[in-house]
């Protein structure tokens, strides 16, 4: 055999190894992205399945304190209100904005309780607030969680060589879920 041609035979080969190496490490960065993707997806999921049954006590509360606290129509009407934005939410942005005008209206809601003394000791009124404190707490986690995806996820698709791939795969920041400006103040309850 031919030394030249045999050396062509060896720089092809290793030309072909180098580029089956690079494209398994193209497909690695690929799958943890298509991964860290999910996580981000599967992460936001759950922060709705936790604002849904949110959602879904509230009526019951509501309708346990209307029975005590029959003029309040204005605080019931904006508590629904409320519920339905969070409902109709579709971003991360929309669901925190809605979930603040819900705490606040939820705050007003509880505020009432306040200044009737049987619905406070009412066993419904308390288990259903245990509920609700149950779920806020876990609304807190599902967030966390969510941001903490959220921020793998940003950080891989920032990272270099992963940010050209990421690029040309189409694979776009993810919105993280904060808390609306003036989120840290009280709501102020007016009657």
């Amino acid at each position: 055999m031919n030394k030249g041609l045999a050396g062509c035979l060896v720089v092809g080969g290793v030309v072909v190894l180098i580029l089956v190496i690079a494209g398994m490490s193209l497909a690695g960065i690929y799958n943890r992205l298509v991964a860290q993707d999910q996580q981000v997806k599967a992460a936001w999921a759950q922060v709705q399945n936790v604002l849904q049954r949110r959602a879904d006590l509230i009526p019951n509360l509501v309708e346990t304190v209307k029975g005590y606290a029959t003029h309040e129509k204005e605080v019931f009407e904006n508590v629904a209100e409320a519920r339905s934005r969070l409902a109709g939410a579709t971003s991360p942005r929309e669901a925190a904005a809605a979930n603040a005008g819900l705490t606040s209206a939820l705050g007003r809601l509880l505020a009432i309780a306040e200044n009737y003394p049987a619905l406070k000791a009412n066993e419904n009124f308390m288990r259903l607030q245990d509920e609700l404190a149950g779920t806020e707490n876990r609304i807190a986690v599902e967030r966390m969680r969510y941001n903490e995806a959220v921020q793998a996820f940003n950080t891989s698709i920032k990272r270099f060589p992963t940010n050209f791939l990421a690029r040309m795969l189409g694979f776009s920041e993810k919105e993280y879920f904060e808390a609306e400006p003036g989120a840290q103040e009280a709501p102020k309850v007016k009657f």
